[in-house]
């Protein structure tokens, strides 16, 4: 009952901090939280009950959850290798890479450690795997919560769509990742205008990089208008070079143009919960939606945003990290 009572309060304390706002990260904690005391209490209960109705399922389903902890790192592996042979060898394409090393990595210390009886060994895996549960917690709820708001509808009039850039291919053309972004944000303009009254501007955001011959705002505009959008419903934001410029200087155009406006935000869906904050912590009046993303596409680019998201709160989470690494090396030297 312990459990169930924290996880009601978790669900109350999640459910207040979305009314308030749902661009915030301690709402997907709260979330993660209400997960982490649900399922065992659920699973413990149902245990309880002497029947194979009940008992097979849930044994299928700690079977699974087994399986999956042995064939993900595989997973990443492969997802790794095909992100290196598609998209090149930077360092945020290797990212499930690394992941599934690493996970990799871990079962060999534990194995090691089970196998070898040295409380030195057993001290390191268990802070190895302390540190991994945390980061791994915090993963899952980044997952979780960013679903969750990928899946909410664009409500009420709007004077503006933003559509954040992401670099040109061949230096003034269009590549598919931002071409998606483009169409979505071309949809939502759409719907907004089927339902009547005055179209909302699409305000195009993304300056020239070093390698780029004209504004990614430009290109993407040019996009547009070569799809049949009215020239004078189309705005350009070219000097931002981040997704922090992206919104701040999207957000003063908005502001001398309609003060009081209301907008949203199009990236791409893996992007979408970060820019979210990104927007929260800018003031962007306005939610953030998600354009579709290439399938291999996908691992890397969420373990990108989360690693992002986790620098953003380095504070507190290196805080936590050396906590457990400390009691770690207490426990190792009180050990011996």
């Amino acid at each position: 009952m312990f459990s169930y009572g924290l996880a009601a309060l978790f669900l109350l304390l999640f459910c207040a901090g979305v009314r308030k706002d749902r661009r915030r990260f301690s709402n997907a904690v709260l979330l993660g939280l209400v997960v982490l005391f649900l399922v065992p209490a659920l699973l413990t209960t149902l245990v309880r009950y002497d029947t194979p109705l009940v008992q097979v399922p849930v044994m299928l389903a700690l079977l699974l959850a087994g399986l999956g902890f042995l064939v993900l790192p595989c997973l990443l592996v492969a997802n790794g290798v095909t992100m290196v042979r598609k998209e090149g060898r930077r360092l945020s394409n290797l990212l499930s890479l690394l992941a599934g090393v690493t996970i990799f990595l871990l079962i060999g210390l534990a194995v090691l450690a089970a196998t070898h009886h040295s409380t030195v060994l057993v001290g390191l895996s268990a802070t190895a795997l302390a540190v991994a549960a945390y980061v791994s917690f915090l993963f899952l709820c980044f997952v979780g919560y960013a679903f969750l708001y990928g899946r909410q509808k664009v409500a009420g009039d709007l004077d503006y769509v933003v559509v954040l850039g992401s670099g040109l291919l061949g230096g003034d053309r269009v590549p598919p990742l931002l071409a998606s972004r483009v169409d979505k944000g071309r949809a939502v303009y759409e719907a907004q205008a089927r339902r009547g009254g005055r179209a909302p501007v699409l305000l195009m955001s993304g300056g020239q990089g070093p390698d780029e011959l004209l504004p990614e705002s430009h290109a993407m505009a040019d996009h547009l208008i070569e799809r049949g959008v009215p020239p004078q419903d189309v705005e350009r934001e070219d000097r931002s070079r981040t997704t922090d410029e992206n919104l701040r200087f999207s957000r003063e155009i908005m502001e001398r143009g309609t003060p009081g406006y209301r907008c949203v935000i199009v990236t791409n869906n893996f992007h979408a919960f970060r820019a979210a904050l990104t927007a929260r912590r800018h003031g962007v009046n306005g939610q953030v939606v998600g354009a579709p993303t290439a399938a291999y596409f996908w691992p890397s680019a969420t373990l990108r945003e989360f690693a992002a998201v986790f620098v953003q709160h380095r504070k507190v989470n290196l805080t936590i990290c050396a906590a457990l690494v400390a009691l770690g090396v207490l426990g190792i030297l009180a050990s011996r």
